[in-house]
């Protein structure tokens, strides 16, 4: 046995001395082989630690296929900045029993510039390939936690990290009551110095961050220094689909360049619109959802008509996404507070928050900035009786496509906005006004704004004090 394998047996022996008999089961990865006794992938499939340390004399491993992980008890990777390798078109660590998980000082790498709509990871059979995935079980209960820490995410066709509690798996859907059941278990992801950039340009609708659950349980989000960039859907989407909530804290975090994987530059000319008079045209004669294109599914069409069935108006736009999107349906309220974060050059609206059921939204954005997003820079929907209740202070949403901020609540309950030191201006929705709050049904709307710069007002329903 040569001196450095000497040394390296012997910080292993060290380390696991000092972790003590308490940890739960230790394994020390002695080398950087993708299989065989040492490796990361033997420590996994052993199923004896559940704390994993990679030592720091490696520092590339170089896998040949998907890491998986079976056991439910919890698994700690700890690691000293190595970078786990999978240049496949396949997910690089699955965790398959709903195991926590808690990654520190790690970078997972897949192929970094690789996807785009014109290079695909979902077709011809393929699977496209995540970062990390944890599949809650039916049965589970009590909260599944995913940390995250000084570890840097890139390079994946689909998502970058994705937690799924629904019986649907990747058909779940997105958005607010998307299908499928889940189970009693809530989900508790935590970000602090880490990264998740250029995932979900190889396949439609795959997010930075994806939460999915579809049961009783509630979402926990909490992003300190993180960054989610490039992404080809949205940055951060978690969906909240049937009883549960979303509690969201969110400190000091970018979300920019996220939502391009239907990109204009290329499916942009397949949009179209228009606006009719009562009885000129019938649906049958407006155009149908583009096919033949690049990726259809980037499309969505919406059509109103005249009370004689006409077409009134009609639009077929590309579906793009947003910086951070919360949906939140059900029995269960949409929680968030983020303080001196900055939210950029999204090709959708920057902040989307939306809730429908029984349930409310309670926000407060602090020192934090929305620029240069394509539509709103935050937009706050409730579409049944809940209330929705916001505080901005000293932030600002400058440049966007849209409005600066929109506050809607469309049912019986009230909107109630307080606006301290804070600037809207240069967004470039037609009606040229910086803030809308609107109140359509029996519910009271009320807007306090002190020692703000807000460049114009469209208030429905709503009374500015």
């Amino acid at each position: 046995m040569n001196t450095a394998m000497k040394k390296t047996m012997l910080s292993a022996a060290m380390l696991s001395a000092s972790m003590g008999a308490n940890a739960g089961g230790f394994s020390a990865v002695i080398n950087s082989n993708d299989a065989g006794a040492g490796s990361l992938r033997h420590a996994l499939e052993t199923k004896q630690a559940s704390v994993i340390y990679i030592l720091p004399s490696i520092r590339t491993i170089n896998l040949e296929s998907t890491l998986n992980y079976d056991e439910s008890k919890s698994l700690r990777l700890i690691g000293s900045g190595q970078t786990l390798s999978l240049a496949k078109n396949e997910t690089l660590l699955s965790i398959n029993e709903g195991a926590d998980l808690h990654l520190s000082n790690l970078r997972l790498e897949g192929k970094p510039g690789a996807y785009d709509i014109s290079n695909r990871g979902d077709l011809d059979g393929e699977i496209a390939g995540k970062g990390i995935f944890v599949d809650v079980r039916d049965d589970q209960t009590g909260t599944v936690s995913v940390s995250l820490r000084n570890v840097h995410v890139e390079g994946f066709a689909n998502h970058g990290v994705h937690i799924s509690d629904c019986s649907l798996a990747d058909k779940c859907g997105s958005g607010s009551g998307g299908g499928g059941e889940g189970s009693p278990a809530s989900v508790d992801v935590r970000m602090i110095n880490s990264t998740i950039a250029d995932v979900g340009n190889g396949k439609f609708d795959a997010d930075g961050l994806r939460v999915d659950d579809r049961g009783e349980g509630d979402i926990y989000f909490y992003s300190r220094n993180s960054i989610f960039t490039k992404v080809g859907a949205d940055g951060v989407e978690l969906d909240e689909g049937n009883e549960g909530s979303i509690f969201v804290d969110v400190i000091r975090t970018q979300f920019t360049d996220n939502g391009g994987y239907c990109d204009p530059a290329l499916l942009g000319a397949y949009e179209s619109d228009g606006e009719y008079d009562e009885g000129e045209v019938q649906e049958s004669e407006i155009p149908a959802l583009p096919t033949g294109t690049l990726d259809d599914t980037c499309f969505e069409r919406e059509v109103s008509l005249h009370d004689d069935g006409s077409v009134e108006e009609y639009e077929i736009v590309l579906d793009l996404d947003d910086g951070i999107d919360l949906d939140e349906a059900g029995e269960g309220s949409l929680y968030a507070f983020m303080v001196g974060s900055t939210i950029a050059g999204n090709l959708d609206e920057g902040v989307d928050f939306d809730e429908e059921g029984p349930g409310s939204i309670d926000s407060a954005f602090v020192r934090t900035i929305a620029k240069e997003n394509n539509d709103d820079g935050f937009k706050l929907s409730e579409e049944d009786e809940g209330d929705v209740s916001v505080i901005v202070s000293r932030s600002k949403s400058l440049d966007n496509g849209g409005e600066g901020f929109t506050l809607e609540e469309a049912g019986a309950g009230n909107l109630d906005a307080i606006v301290l030191r804070t600037k809207s201006a240069g967004n470039k929705k037609k009606d040229k006004d910086q803030f809308e709050a609107v109140q359509e049904d029996e519910g009271q709307g009320t807007l306090r704004v002190f020692k703000s710069n807000i460049a114009g007002y469209t208030l429905e329903g709503v009374d500015k004090r």
